[in-house]
């Protein structure tokens, strides 16, 4: 049986025509190629070998997520430096485009212009938001975002945003800064990344305290995962009580083994088909507002 196969197999058994993946990357080809060559070198945010399993073209790849049957992905993609969100925005609308199932995807960095940018994302029917904490290597509290946060405050766009500080901690990962970040902008809809790992508590914390905060499940409970950062015991039935909270997210195709161990991983934690019902296809659903 091979992976789609297994895939429909595990859809079938929970009842879900379909998948929605919150945490997808598709990249201009040279973004990519170079995000490929970090994680081929193990750099210093990466830490250890991590085989790219999903090493094709980019139209092998919408391909095999829709073989998958995955209905609705993301663009995430992310700046490391100034002068690259706004160019990077351009492709994504281009990509969304060409992709109708892409939710148009944009992201943004702490520099003279982000506010101009942001607001002509939002204007131009952007979907979602990629924050990269630990790549981009900035405080979210950074004055320079203030109007950004609150243009998104006020539109209701979620963000998707990896400040946990997981695979390696960065300069401004861990929950204070979004602590901060929240009490200033309550109203703000966040996708806390990789369910905040390896803070899983406090991040679980957030999504219980604050209305809007989701986390989405990006490589948590997987066997790679749980080598290094295992999910605590203790915290597996706040998984129940939260379960309009979580979203399904895997990080195709920049993932180290096939995207049916994620989903086989939920069904290991999952106290019910119902949770995998709404983490996998309709949490998502509900806060994109997908038919």
């Amino acid at each position: 049986m091979d992976e789609a196969e297994r895939i429909g197999r595990f859809r079938y058994e929970h009842g879900l025509a379909s998948l929605i993946d919150v945490h997808t990357h598709f990249m201009p080809a040279n973004v990519m190629d170079k995000v490929w060559k970090y994680f081929d070198a193990a750099g210093p945010l990466v830490g250890r070998p991590w085989p790219i399993t999903y090493r094709h073209d980019e139209d092998e790849r919408v391909a095999t997520l829709r073989s998958f049957g995955v209905s609705r992905f993301t663009s995430m993609l992310y700046p490391h430096r100034p002068e690259m969100a706004a160019w990077l925005n351009v492709w994504s609308a281009q990509f969304a485009a060409r992709t109708p199932d892409c939710l148009h995807t944009a992201t943004f960095y702490p520099e003279p212009g982000v506010a101009d940018y942001v607001a002509a994302a939002l204007a131009d029917g952007v979907r979602v938001f990629k924050s990269h904490i630990q790549v981009g290597d900035y405080d979210p509290n950074d004055p320079l975002l203030d109007p950004v946060w609150g243009m998104l405050a006020d539109s209701g766009v979620p963000t998707v945003i990896h400040c946990g500080s997981g695979p390696a901690p960065g300069t401004h990962t861990g929950p204070k800064p979004i602590v901060s970040l929240l009490q200033r902008f309550p109203d703000l809809t966040l996708i806390i990344a990789h369910m905040g790992m390896p803070e899983y508590v406090d991040f679980l914390d957030l999504a219980e305290r604050y209305p809007r905060v989701y986390l989405d499940t990006t490589m948590a409970f997987t066997d790679f995962a749980e080598e290094d950062a295992p999910f605590p015991v203790g915290e597996l039935p706040r998984l129940g009580e939260l379960r309009s909270k979580i979203l399904l997210g895997s990080d195709f195709p920049n993932i180290p083994y096939g995207y049916v161990h994620q989903l086989e991983s939920l069904e290991r934690v999952a106290p019910d088909s119902a949770w995998l019902r709404a983490v996998c296809h309709d949490n998502a659903a509900t806060l994109f507002g997908i038919a």
